[in-house]
């Protein structure tokens, strides 16, 4: 069937499944995945970390960009749900040979697989196939659009440490307009209550921002954005989506990198994240990093419990 012929015929279930981003999804559908991902958490300390849960489906993972916590974590949390997965690269695929992502998706639904994990350069290309593909699309991070599971994982992360998310103070530092990770959270937490403080230099700060969710504020003062701060969260500079010449690594330190004397400003239990990879030195020093009120490793590995609840979810299992 030509992929043409599922235009505007997509079920509505199909539609429900996919997890296309954050600022689109009701509350009671990111609490469900809240509250699954939870359940699956004692898991990842367990001996024998398998589940029957989604034995007999198949998921396949397209990541058109390098990833390293993103794909494997998506990998890891469907061998645990015991699914069958495929996993193809640009590089490896037959878009080197001059296929189009639209014949090269068509051909793989042809095969009849019950989700398809995607990230993409292009902001809006998991949107624009999920209008065609009779298939469940999980977007893994599309551009500078949004990253949603990497939001649910901040989340989890948050909620571990903090009660609710209700009413917190999170600062959020660093590329905020080329960052997908920030919109994400941006939606999610503004959903869930949380006050917003966006910081960065001036050509990494849109002030559209502001208007993304109620409860924003914007500065340009690092030692303002994490003032009271209970959560503290340092974006990576996104060297890769920028049109000019990046800032000397020990000038943005300077102004906008996290160190120990900032989180003296911050709530005496704040948490510090960071969705990876870090660069040390640039967006925080190591002491940071390595503090003990530094959540960054145990994001990656909530990373593979929200995994699992969003691919049961994709494939109508839960």
């Amino acid at each position: 069937m030509a992929l043409s012929s599922f235009f505007s015929e997509r079920p509505s279930d199909l539609i429900r499944r996919s997890l296309l981003d954050i600022e689109n999804l009701a509350r009671e559908d990111l609490e469900w995945l809240l509250s699954r991902s939870q359940h699956h958490q004692p898991m990842q300390a367990e001996a024998v970390k398998k589940l029957n849960t989604l034995r007999g489906k198949t998921i396949v993972n397209l990541f058109f960009e390098s990833s390293t916590r993103t794909r494997a974590s998506f990998e890891i949390a469907a061998k645990r749900l015991d699914a069958d997965t495929i996993s193809i690269s640009a590089q490896g695929s037959s878009l080197s040979k001059g296929e189009t992502l639209v014949d090269t998706l068509n051909t793989l639904s042809a095969m009849r697989p019950d989700a398809i994990v995607m990230r993409h350069a292009a902001s809006g290309a998991p949107h624009f196939l999920s209008r065609f593909l009779p298939t469940p699309i999980v977007n893994a991070g599309d551009g500078r659009h949004e990253h949603p599971t990497q939001a649910l994982l901040d989340a989890i992360t948050i909620l571990d440490n903090k009660s609710s998310l209700d009413g917190l103070n999170v600062a959020i530092i660093g590329d905020i307009a080329h960052s997908r990770v920030a919109r994400s959270n941006v939606h999610l937490l503004s959903k869930f209550g949380a006050k917003l403080v966006l910081c960065g230099p001036a050509t990494m700060l849109s002030p559209n921002m502001a208007h993304l969710a109620e409860r924003i504020r914007l500065t340009h003062n690092i030692e303002d954005a994490v003032t009271g701060a209970d959560v503290i969260m340092m974006l990576r500079v996104q060297l890769e989506r920028q049109n000019m010449l990046p800032f000397p690594k020990n000038e943005y330190f300077q102004f906008y990198g996290l160190g120990i004397e900032h989180l003296k400003l911050a709530k005496s239990d704040a948490i510090v994240m960071h969705p990876g990879p870090i660069n040390r030195g640039r967006e925080l020093s190591s002491e940071v990093a390595d503090f003990p009120r530094s959540m960054i490793l145990n994001q990656v590995e909530n990373g593979v419990a929200v995994r699992m609840a969003v691919l049961e979810r994709a494939c109508g299992v839960s």
